[in-house]
């Protein structure tokens, strides 16, 4: 005989989507709070959505930031011997070099630039890489010049390292006894107007995305995305109504990234190259011109020389032509101080891509010009 089985309480027939959503509203967390129940509500909600960005927040903060801020802690500046003088008897004489934007050490720039032993030692700065500070520079290469008893220098800059170079050497004019003899300007811009649009609209957004961004001055992550977008024209092929990746080139540009900026214990970083371009923004080379100009305390006024290619369109960062023009401003006139040497086959500041034309310029035109400033003894004025 058939057991009896009774009908369940409900049935499709007693389906009541009413009901189905006051039992939900009944178990929902914090059904049973009455005072501002809803804005209580969405702010636990808002919480609980915020666990993972914190999290992950957490550990970009942990494993990319930290680890990386202390490494730049112990980062410090200094100054490196590149060449002996060719002739012992200039010996007294040393050319320091400083390099330009996204760069650390100029060592292997200077060591390019040989026909600088016609006028004495070379030397290379390197950057405390969280940051640049003028004044440290100066008192070093002073320091270093009085422990290896070097009576001249000659600062040479290349790009943003001239405006460096600039203020270090007003630095060194006005608050020591040594005697600054020239400042060699390789393609430096005097101020922001003397950078090219593109590259002045990419400096200005990197400072806006550090300033915005907590831990973007140190993030390696950040700056593989950043890298690799400064890159897009290498991998990206926009021609068509959708941008389509090229996947192999994508993979070789991030790998070069990787290798070159980030795992690299020579690359910048993401600080120092904001503190570059700040000084750039903030660049009082004029003021630094007119103070290089002025006679103090004896010493022969410094000589300018400004290295540019001959035709100004080569250079696609830097606007030669102005610069060149507020340099004859600033130091040009029949008692002036300065030289511009045009160079032939040379972009924006390239002296390791284009070592024979930078070394025929020093050799032909630079160092006859600097050399009669070297053994100029003080000016007595009373």
């Amino acid at each position: 005989m058939q057991q009896y089985v009774p009908r369940p309480p409900s049935t499709v027939g007693d389906w009541s989507d009413a009901r189905r959503k006051m039992q939900l509203r009944r178990s929902r967390p914090g059904h049973s709070w009455r005072r501002f129940g809803r804005t209580r509500r969405i702010l636990m909600w808002l919480g609980l959505s915020m666990v993972p960005v914190l999290i992950v927040g957490g550990q970009y903060w942990v494993q990319d930031v930290h680890p990386e801020r202390e490494r730049l802690a112990q980062t410090v500046p200094a100054v490196h011997d590149v060449y002996e003088a060719k002739n012992p008897a200039d010996q007294k004489t040393a050319v320091v070099d400083m390099v330009g934007l996204g760069n650390v050490d100029a060592t292997d720039t200077a060591r390019s630039l040989e026909a600088y032993t016609e006028l004495g030692q070379v030397w290379a700065v390197e950057y405390d890489n969280s940051g640049i500070d003028t004044k440290v520079i100066s008192d070093l290469i002073v320091d270093h010049a009085a422990a290896t008893g070097t009576d001249n220098i000659i600062l040479s800059g290349h790009s943003m390292g001239g405006v460096v170079a600039l203020e270090v050497a007003q630095h060194i004019y006005e608050d020591t006894d040594t005697v600054l003899s020239g400042v060699v300007l390789d393609c430096t811009p005097v101020d922001l107007h003397a950078v090219r649009g593109d590259a002045r609209d990419a400096g200005e957004d990197m400072l806006r995305w550090i300033g915005w961004l907590p831990g973007a001055r140190e993030s390696r992550s950040l700056r593989v995305l950043v890298e690799t977008a400064a890159r897009k024209d290498r991998f990206l092929d926009s021609n068509s109504w959708y941008p389509r990746v090229d996947l192999s080139a994508f993979g070789s540009v991030v790998e070069e990234v990787l290798h070159d900026k980030v795992f690299s214990d020579d690359a910048a970083s993401n600080g120092l190259i904001e503190s570059q371009f700040t000084v750039i923004v903030a660049s009082g080379a004029i003021d630094n011109l007119k103070s290089l100009a002025v006679e103090r305390d004896g010493k022969p006024l410094p000589a300018v020389v400004f290295v540019r290619p001959r035709d100004g369109r080569f250079d696609p960062v830097v606007d030669v032509d102005y610069t060149q023009r507020i340099l004859v401003e600033q130091s040009g006139g029949v008692d002036g101080t300065l030289l511009v040497a045009k160079l032939d086959g040379i972009g924006h500041a390239n002296p390791i891509q284009q070592p024979a034309a930078y070394n025929a310029a020093i050799e032909n035109r630079i160092a006859p010009f600097l050399r009669p400033l070297l053994s100029s003894p003080p000016v007595s004025t009373y």
